[in-house]
C-alpha cells in the first residue's frame, strides 16, 4: 500500500490516514553507501528508541517485533515486512503492522538519491488497531506517532 518501489506515491481512499514527509540525509556517495546500508539494518527505528528482534537485514516475509518503552510502559509492535526495494538509486522497505500492534497499518522507509543529495522518505497509512485500549488511545498514539516522525527523519544523518 505504500509502495517503496514507487517514486510518486498517491494512496488510494482506503480509510487510513495517509502521511508522507522527505528529509535531506546528507550529500554524496559515503552518505548514500551509509544511509542505504542503514535503512536495510532497521535503523531508522533503532536510532529512534526502538528494539527491533531481528539483528539482520530486513526480508519480505520476515516477521519481527519492535518495541519501544514510553512513560515507563513497555509497548511491543509485531511487524511483517511486505516489501523491500534494493535500485541503483533507491533502497528501503516496508513493513505492515499484525494483530497486537497499538495501530493498524503500513509504514515505508525509503532512501534515495537525486544527483548528489540522499533523501529518507517516510510513508504511512495509519487507522485505529481493533482491539482495546489501543483503539480508545488512538487519538494519544496519533500525537506520539508525530514525534516519532521527527525522530525517524532525522536518523540517518
Amino acid at each position: 500500500m505504500t509502495e517503496p518501489a514507487s517514486h510518486g506515491w498517491a494512496p488510494r481512499d482506503t480509510g487510513f490516514r495517509s502521511f508522507t514527509a522527505t528529509a535531506l540525509v546528507g550529500r554524496g556517495d559515503e552518505a548514500w553507501n551509509r544511509a542505504s546500508a542503514d535503512v536495510l539494518l532497521w535503523k531508522v527505528k533503532t536510532r529512534s528508541g526502538f528494539w527491533v528482534e531481528s539483528t539482520g537485514p530486513v526480508e519480505s516475509g520476515q516477521r519481527t517485533t519492535v518495541t519501544v518503552k514510553a512513560l515507563g510502559v513497555t509497548v511491543v509492535e509485531p511487524v511483517e515486512v511486505v516489501s523491500v526495494v534494493q535500485e541503483i538509486n533507491r533502497v528501503g522497505f516496508a513493513y505492515r503492522t499484525l494483530p497486537g500492534h497499538p495501530v493498524s497499518g503500513e509504514e515505508a522507509f525509503i532512501v534515495h538519491r537525486d544527483g548528489e543529495n540522499v533523501w529518507l522518505t517516510l510513508r504511512s497509512l495509519t487507522r485505529a488497531a481493533p482491539q482495546q485500549p489501543w483503539r480508545a488511545l488512538f487519538p494519544l498514539l496519533l500525537v506520539a506517532q508525530r514525534i516519532v516522525r521527527r525522530r525517524y527523519l532525522r536518523s540517518l544523518r
